[in-house]
């Protein structure tokens, strides 16, 4: 379903009411999930996301996201889970193994056939035909696909395992995975040994020993990557050689003279995690003029996208329980400083960036826009600011359906001006509608004369420019727009972007003040900018709701500072003057006599 990409029709957020929906149709589909486990799943303050997108075939598919990772899509009112999702809670669907040579032929599109399924000792789990299915790889629990099965378990059996067994939705690797943060399967021993025998082996003799079975040897899923520069990290790393333990101390590097990871505890390396993805965020992904940070923002957006592949940030295995009290001991090491808002809403209000700790850290391999991250930014955490490319985008209507529908797309198709004059083109020339006396013209034909023209024009125009053909077109198209700002996914919105408004308003006392609005359309915090103007111009700047918007806020400062603020838009962050409204409200300067 999403081997072959799918455009995304439109992003926004889930209200309170809807967020409860969610949660009932969830508890609804996947009933064997506990209250806590609902509850950890959707969230009541986290950030969750919708997104309609339509799959290259034309299907309207929605998608929900939480922690900029799709953990639910939904097609035709049914819910399914995303592999993100499974790896959180594996054991959410019947689970059936394949092996890694075919996890490629299903990222690209195909089916699971029954000869590709490993027939386990303790045999398949019971399942009906439509059933919602799990596939996995021999020694590892993490689901790697989310299939529907085409037949019920005894009818795969009765018929030889030969045929198509089960229709995939989507796979680890597809296009829905990569809209996520490409992060690889986790490794999960299986419940039960993968080695045929054990039971007989125990018939007939005493007790069970209590000591644990010996390590399944995990996959590697190097290999199995489709893009080189997406490879990823193996689900399971190699056995060492018993005889490379021996080795002399002295000879050792210092990072092998370490403590191996298998000796430490479960919780001591959810400390050390947590600490290296501290630093990380700290030293590559907060800015200066992010503070004061709220201590929920820089988890959720900045320490948990430096986690490495196919581990997970989660406190309640640390031994702090708690991340404030995680970050009470980091201020008491003096490298940042926590303020308490209000009761439970805690933010960071300073940080040390010259402190040894931050300086000494180095950033993992593989982190390829942290590092780049970092060299924008200075001794002072201060991180350069890149304009968003605005591009217009144009969206299809019921009524211009007959002339895109040859191309592929139908209503909602979401297309560049660029492929809609491709389309254009591609039309007239494959209908012969180009005028053989005037290769200017274009001879309009039903579905152009329906498309195109009003109805007072209908019976006097039979023929168009091309330049006229194509202005048209683009008029009678949805105004679509996708916002790109650096390191981040582009946003896909309805309607044109609305301008930086700049204002200047009168207060009591004949008072002025500068009002700017719309600054977060274009990835620029007003908090920030709100600072940045404070120092500049040494006035009184805060941050006030925009009146009759919800989840919206502008910038308000004492005195007509639009000088300041054009130089600010124009040559520090390099906006274009166009998106811009309000700069002609500056102050006069006064001549020099």
């Amino acid at each position: 379903m999403f081997a072959r990409g799918f455009r995304v029709r439109a992003n926004t957020a889930i209200k309170g009411s809807d967020r409860r929906k969610l949660r009932n149709d969830v508890a609804a589909a996947f009933p064997n999930l506990s209250a806590e486990q609902l509850s950890e799943f959707i969230p009541n303050k986290e950030e969750l996301n919708v997104i309609k997108i339509y799959s290259h075939k034309g299907e309207a598919i929605t998608v929900y996201m939480n922690h900029r990772n799709p953990i639910l899509f939904e097609v035709e009112k049914a819910l399914y889970p995303t592999v993100y999702t499974l790896w959180v809670y594996p054991d959410l669907l019947p689970a059936f193994s394949t092996w890694p040579p075919v996890l490629q032929k299903l990222a690209g599109g195909a089916d699971l056939m029954l000869p590709g399924v490993v027939v386990p000792p303790s045999g398949f789990p019971q399942v009906e035909q439509g059933t919602l299915c799990a596939v996995t790889l021999p020694g590892n629990r993490a689901p790697v696909a989310v299939a529907v099965a085409t037949m019920s378990t005894a009818e795969m059996l009765a018929g030889g395992m030969k045929g198509k067994g089960f229709a995939v939705l989507h796979t680890y690797l597809d296009h829905l995975w990569e809209y996520g943060d490409k992060s690889c399967p986790p490794t999960l021993a299986p419940l039960v040994p993968d080695c045929a025998g054990d039971e007989e082996e125990q018939e007939g003799k005493g007790p069970v020993s209590s000591s644990p079975p010996a390590p399944v040897q995990h996959v590697d899923m190097g290999h199995l990557s489709l893009k080189e520069q997406d490879s990823c990290a193996e689900l399971g790393k190699e056995e060492l050689p018993e005889n490379r333990t021996a080795e002399p101390a002295e000879n050792a590097s210092p990072e092998e003279q370490q403590e191996p990871e298998e000796s430490r505890t479960p919780q001591e390396q959810m400390d050390a995690l947590f600490s290296q993805c501290f630093f990380h965020a700290l030293k590559c992904k907060v800015k200066k003029a992010d503070l004061p940070l709220l201590t929920s923002t820089f988890l959720r957006s900045h320490m948990f996208s430096c986690c490495p592949a196919g581990q997970q940030l989660d406190i309640k295995k640390s031994s702090y329980k708690k991340f404030s009290k995680f970050l009470q001991c980091m201020q008491n090491q003096k490298i940042l400083k926590v303020k308490e808002l209000s009761k439970g809403v805690e933010s960071i209000v300073e940080v040390d960036w010259k402190h040894p700790d931050i300086k000494a850290f180095a950033v993992p391999e593989g982190f390829s826009s942290a590092s780049s991250a970092q060299d924008s930014k200075n001794e002072d955490g201060e991180q350069v600011y890149h304009a968003p490319e605005i591009t217009p985008l144009y969206g299809v209507p019921a009524k211009m359906i007959p002339l895109f529908q040859e191309a592929g797309h139908g209503k909602g198709s979401v297309l560049s001006s660029n492929e809609v004059r491709d389309i254009i083109i591609n039309y007239v020339k494959t209908n012969e509608l180009v005028d053989e006396t005037n290769k200017n013209f274009v001879k309009v034909n039903a579905i152009l004369c329906d498309c195109l023209l009003d109805k007072s024009e209908q019976d006097e125009i039979s023929h168009l420019k091309w330049d006229d053909l194509l202005s048209r077109c683009l008029d009678r198209l949805q105004s679509f727009y996708r916002v790109t700002c650096f390191g981040q996914e582009p946003v896909v919105r309805k309607g044109t972007i609305h301008p930086i408004c700049v204002n200047i308003e009168k207060r009591s006392a004949n008072k002025k003040v500068t009002i700017i609005k719309n600054l977060e359309l274009y990835g620029l915090d007003p908090q920030c900018v709100a600072n940045m103007l404070q120092q500049k111009v040494q006035a009184s700047a805060t941050i006030t709701p925009v009146p009759g918007a919800k989840d919206r806020v502008q910038v308000q400062i004492q005195g007509n500072q639009i000088h300041h603020l054009a130089k600010m838009l124009l040559e520090e962050f390099h906006l274009p003057r166009k998106h811009i409204r309000g700069l002609e409200n500056a102050p006069k300067l006064r001549q020099k006599k």
